[in-house]
């Protein structure tokens, strides 16, 4: 028997898991709305930009890449506006509000008829994004108990690895099929039924009762809070730089036909679902190691797809392999901003989601741009690849001033509230 974060409330273990499922859930409807544009930009850009698409398909798709970055900057906006301005809330209150605002966002998104307004939706439909991993997260870890935050985090984060597996795949066949708007109101099912879910089995917890917006922000004034942030945003532009046009990708230069865009994109989730497990372990045992080991795997992975994207194999394993070495370092990236951010737990935990969708900006406008510019669809991986390289040497700048510190024995409060010295 488990207490919840409550007290005086025992919670079964089958009751747990149904709580962290329903958490997972709503892992899956975001890892669904988030990235099922990506297999259907050619046909949002056929559809919302029609007069551009009958001149240059490339850069009709590079300009519809912008309703990727409209999320992203979404995302960047609301996961710290909304997790500090409502850490005193009941979790359970917040998680169905944010997913009451994913339901109709993600409906709004698939009604309005112009790229412009659709731009609009995407960006408002993206505020709760960071804002839910985040409360999630922490009632996760709670649920999962001492020694497991970063398996905590990944249990949550798997719902949106799963999603590139099955959802995104199967969303993107059905919007392939009955158009992309039909796609996005599947979506918004999904986060009706996560509302439902989190309202039957996620028990109530409280919020922070000592919690106020100053002290949350407080990490703002924290180096290394910003350096970990810069390792997210820039180094996780990798991944986004080719997930972004992996459609086009598959289709221009491997060849396939369009009806293969989800078998690709399965490879993608297969990775994402197995790396984020993985790395949720790993990082329990060791941040630096684990951060260390997979940036070289990502660039590994990109110099791999890169030169052999024109293969099918090649085109196959390498996503696999991207895709699991950047999901991998999402739940260790959040465990090193848990760690950094000290007393400002909930602006930590969403954090991190501000920084993967800058990355997710970043890549989809800097691959946009090559596209546009005539390099072809290959450029974003090279593109992605000088993203990692930057966002692994802020990783090493960073994690080296710790072991500088600890040299000088210098002791790091870590998030889980144990006093722990730094790793030499």
């Amino acid at each position: 028997m488990t207490l919840s974060s409550d007290g005086p409330t025992t919670l079964t273990p089958a009751r747990i898991r149904l709580a962290l499922l329903a958490l997972a859930l709503g892992g899956f409807g975001i890892g669904s709305t988030e990235f099922v544009a990506m297999g259907l930009l050619p046909n949002i850009a056929q559809d919302l930009l029609p007069g551009l698409y009958a001149q240059s398909s490339a850069e009709a798709n590079a300009n519809a890449g912008w309703i990727i970055s409209a999320y992203a900057l979404g995302v960047v906006v609301g996961a710290p506006t909304i997790a500090a301005a409502a850490a005193r809330w009941p979790r359970k209150r917040l998680l169905l509000a944010l997913l009451t605002a994913f339901t109709l966002g993600t409906i709004a998104s698939a009604v309005l008829p112009t790229f412009e307004l659709v731009l609009i939706a995407r960006f408002v439909a993206a505020l709760p994004h960071g804002a839910y991993f985040g409360i999630a997260s922490l009632v996760a870890a709670s649920l999962m108990g001492p020694g497991k935050r970063a398996q905590g985090v990944a249990l949550v984060l798997s719902g949106l690895t799963i999603a590139n597996v099955i959802g995104v795949p199967a969303i993107t066949w059905l919007g392939q099929a009955a158009g992309w708007r039909i796609a996005y109101l599947a979506v918004a099912a999904i986060f009706a039924l996560t509302f439902l879910a989190v309202l039957a089995a996620v028990p109530w917890q409280a919020g922070d009762p000592h919690a106020t917006m100053k002290r949350e922000l407080r990490a703002f004034t924290r180096g290394q809070v910003w350096f970990t942030l810069g390792i997210g945003a820039i180094g996780f532009g990798g991944l986004f730089a080719v997930y972004s046009y992996v459609a086009p990708l598959a289709t221009e230069v491997t060849g396939l036909g369009p009806s293969l865009v989800p078998t690709v994109l399965i490879a993608f989730g297969l990775g994402m679902t197995i790396g984020n497990l993985v790395g949720g372990r790993l990082a329990d045992w060791s941040v630096r190691r684990t951060m260390y080991l997979f940036f070289a795997l990502l660039a590994a992975s990109l110099v791999l797809l890169g030169l052999t994207a024109a293969h099918p194999v090649g085109l196959y394993l390498g996503v696999f392999l991207v895709g699991a070495a950047a999901s991998a370092l999402s739940p260790t990236i959040q465990a090193r901003l848990m760690d950094v951010a000290h007393d400002s737990q909930s602006i930590a935990a969403a954090l991190n989601h501000s920084a993967l969708n800058i990355g997710n900006g970043l890549g989809a406008f800097l691959g946009g741009l090559a596209i546009a510019a005539g390099f072809g669809y290959v450029a974003p991986v090279w593109i992605g690849l000088v993203l990692t390289g930057a966002g692994a040497i802020l990783a090493v700048a960073s994690l080296g001033l710790d072991r500088a510190r600890g040299r000088r024995g210098v002791v790091v409060p870590y998030a889980t509230g144990a006093i722990e010295s730094i790793e030499l």
